[in-house]
């Protein structure tokens, strides 16, 4: 979660990644992860303070609470990732980095770590990425696509056919890799919330796995997730934020926050019966959000309490019977249809919390 590049370099933080790592790796570009004094050279060029992720920092309206220090963990978790990606030796050094921070947030330093070898990759030559994610990385692949797409808003349009690694026989493969555009979305609200949140700007169209319509959609889905952080999960803030969108962009809204509410919490019993009454005709939306993300911590090994409680308010079940839930929605990566594979699992999500019509509404015009 840094600053970004995209087509035009867009201005957030004043570095562009794709030029730091190309100008200080130079001619080291080689298998594995690059040694240390380059990698802490490239560290000091391209890491944020932590002060400068904090909610404070970036402006939000929020005041400090128990809640938002939480939350605030997330982005730390991130960055901290992030530094060991660029800084360690090898992936062995890597893995053991990684290791050292609590399974609750551990997927967020894989997060992190992710985006520091994908900016690596893009920019020179390596299979840094795939070698991680097909080894220690797999448990967090969710959130490992999720990286993926903060180094895609660092990144050059250009360099974006770069970022997704070969990850082939490896569950939800590519069918999640959509999650890369929701990290996309999600890191242009958190980091440009004047553009991407106030002036609700809308993306061009990019063709991510093939369906160039659908890209602004999974961008949505992460402006919703960050719309959780931004307003310190305070359910009706929350909730007016959504609404100030048009009513075509709310139901991948609110999606967004049913992922981040479950998966990230920070809001407890009473906040989440407030937040499914505020979403209103989209409960279905965020029940399916909440249930992705119960998937996503199975996998990764560790379903910490204020999930099991998010799901209990937000769809009714526990995390196993979402989780069954999840996989009794999933198709394959191969399903053909007018929808990517990826919608299509959503939608049957939420069609077993009766979102026949309110689906329709997400559909673009």
């Amino acid at each position: 979660m840094l600053s970004p590049g995209s087509a035009t370099t867009e201005k957030r933080f004043p570095y562009s990644a794709a030029n730091h790592v190309t100008t200080v790796t130079g001619r080291r570009r080689q298998e594995g992860i690059v040694p240390t004094t380059f990698g802490s050279l490239r560290r000091l060029l391209l890491t944020p303070q932590l002060a400068e992720v904090s909610f404070a920092g970036r402006g939000f309206p929020v005041p400090r609470s128990a809640a938002t220090q939480r939350l605030e963990a997330v982005p730390h978790a991130v960055i901290c990732g992030f530094e060991w990606g660029l800084d360690s030796r090898s992936q062995w050094e890597l893995e053991r980095r990684l290791d050292l921070v609590d399974p609750e947030q551990r997927g967020f330093a894989y997060e992190g770590a992710t985006m520091a070898l994908t900016i690596l990759d893009a920019a020179g030559r390596g299979d840094r990425t795939r070698d991680l994610l097909l080894g220690p990385g797999q448990p967090h692949i969710f959130l490992a696509y999720i990286g993926i797409g903060f180094a895609m808003a660092r990144l050059p349009r250009p360099l974006w056919k770069k970022v997704l690694p070969d990850l082939t026989g490896t569950p939800y493969h590519p069918t999640m890799s959509w999650l890369a555009v929701d990290g996309y979305g999600f890191d242009r609200a958190y980091f440009d919330t004047r553009r991407w949140v106030d002036e609700q700007r809308v993306p061009k169209p990019y063709p991510w796995q093939g369906s160039p319509d659908y890209f602004p959609r999974a961008v949505d889905q992460g402006i919703g997730r960050a719309l959780w952080f931004i307003h310190g999960a305070q359910p009706d803030r929350v909730a007016v934020a959504v609404g100030r969108f048009p009513g075509h962009r709310q139901a991948d809204l609110w999606s967004g926050v049913g992922l981040a509410a479950t998966f990230a919490g920070g809001c407890g019993p009473d906040g989440l019966v407030t937040l499914r009454r505020e979403a209103g005709a989209h409960q279905a939306e965020l029940a399916q959000g909440a249930v992705f993300a119960a998937r996503a911590r199975a996998f990764a090994g560790f379903v910490p309490p204020h999930s099991e409680a998010s799901l209990a308010v937000l769809t009714g079940r526990s995390a196993d019977e979402a989780v069954a839930l999840a996989d009794g929605c999933a198709v394959a990566a191969s399903t053909a249809g007018p929808h990517p594979p990826y919608e299509t699992w959503r939608r049957n999500v939420r069609a077993c919390f009766g979102a026949a019509t309110s689906q329709q509404s997400a559909d673009r015009a």
